[in-house]
């Protein structure tokens, strides 16, 4: 039993993570880039993660958190920098095929337009992202 006042508080702002979280998120961070589960083992091993099993239950959370998206194509997860990120909107990925920078863009016309789209198909949408494969600025000048 704790006395009156010293109750720890959950701040609503800032979820709660467990280690292996907090390990998973700072190094996507570090990164600066995607990183694929096992890339992110072989980074945390030094840390005590020795099983693939402990970074997909971390990036899991992480993704139901709204912390981290997964990209599907290149089978590799990043860090969320949008304000809106956790908020079920379409988020859209512009992907660099020769550095493996990616950019995250939202934009609310797109979620309506693939609403449309999917009405137009019978479909019923839950989530979607959208990817896109070329060259960042960088890489198309260099």
């Amino acid at each position: 039993m704790s006395m009156p006042g010293t109750e720890r508080r959950a701040d609503p702002a800032r979820p709660q993570r467990g280690r292996n979280r907090q390990l998973v998120l700072d190094a996507l961070r570090g990164a600066g880039r995607p990183l694929g589960a096992y890339e992110l083992l072989r980074q945390l091993r030094s840390e005590g993660l020795r099983s693939p099993l402990q970074v997909y239950r971390a990036l899991d959370r992480l993704i139901e958190e709204g912390s981290v998206h997964k990209i599907e194509s290149v089978s590799a997860y990043a860090v969320c920098t949008g304000a809106e990120c956790g908020s079920g909107g379409p988020v859209v990925f512009a992907i660099c095929t020769r550095c493996g920078q990616a950019a995250e863009a939202r934009d609310p016309g797109l979620g309506q337009l693939l609403g449309r789209l999917a009405r137009r198909q019978g479909f019923r949408l839950e989530a979607s992202t959208v990817e896109l494969s070329g060259l960042c600025e960088a890489c198309a000048q260099g």
